[in-house]
């Protein structure tokens, strides 16, 4: 199956349905990942580091591009790349894995347009069911204040 692009389903990440990451646009880098695993740590490539540039991606539009450049500033190197690591497992392939749908859900939460908020007022029923809570709280306070002779 082939989308409009001529790329399979296959080589894209689908973040949601008005963009999906061709997976050409990656960058991997694989490498030897540190901590437990024995001789087999020593041996083995199985750390994953994708890197996708947000500045220069075709599958962003202008607007997609401004807020992942705003949203993920913190995340992102000095030429606009989003780097992601993992080295969870052994295999190399599962740690890819892993990766792409770290980078997945970064954009996708990242895209997301929070809803603008509509300025509202207390209901006359809370404002009265406020004040009469103060009341009760301040009268139990007053009880407690008062001389008592013993």
């Amino acid at each position: 199956m082939t989308d409009e692009g001529g790329l399979s389903a296959a080589n894209l990440l689908v973040v949601n349905e008005s963009l999906s990451i061709p997976r050409s646009e990656l960058d991997v880098r694989v490498s030897r990942a540190s901590g437990a695993g024995g001789q087999h740590v020593n041996k083995t490539s199985s750390r994953v580091e994708i890197f996708w540039n947000v500045k220069s991606s075709g599958a962003l539009s202008d607007e997609q591009r401004e807020r992942l450049l705003r949203r993920l500033a913190s995340r992102l190197t000095s030429e606009g790349s989003l780097r992601i690591v993992a080295s969870d497992m052994r295999s190399q392939l599962r740690n890819r894995g892993i990766a792409e749908e770290r980078l997945v859900e970064m954009v996708r939460s990242a895209l997301v347009v929070p809803k603008k908020r509509r300025a509202t007022r207390p209901t006359r029923a809370s404002k009265e069911a406020r004040l009469d809570e103060k009341k009760r709280h301040s009268s139990k306070k007053k009880e407690r204040r008062k001389d008592r002779l013993d």
